[in-house]
């Protein structure tokens, strides 16, 4: 999310129109026959599998795909080299 660009690796026009999407983990514990929480667990609880997902996606404004922002920004990485290339 820092000042790096980005661009899509669908459509492969877009650079400019994104959403920034923030993962937020809520460990929690469910009733399994009603699916109520019925409680939040620490996440240090040794016997939950802490989330290891990436924190931030990135969503193309134009075609509406949806990566890790790596992803977006090698594309942009390799854009940019091909286009010194040519």
């Amino acid at each position: 999310m820092d000042d790096v660009p980005y661009l899509c690796p669908s459509c492969g026009t877009n650079r400019t129109r994104f959403n920034l999407i923030e993962q937020v983990v809520r460990p929690v514990k469910k009733n399994p026959h009603t699916g109520s929480i019925q409680e939040w667990i620490n996440p240090d609880d040794p016997l939950h599998f802490p989330y290891r997902g990436e924190q931030l996606r990135v969503q193309c404004g134009v075609c509406g795909l949806i990566e890790g922002e790596q992803r977006f920004i090698k594309a942009a990485l390799l854009g940019s080299q091909l286009q010194k290339d040519s």
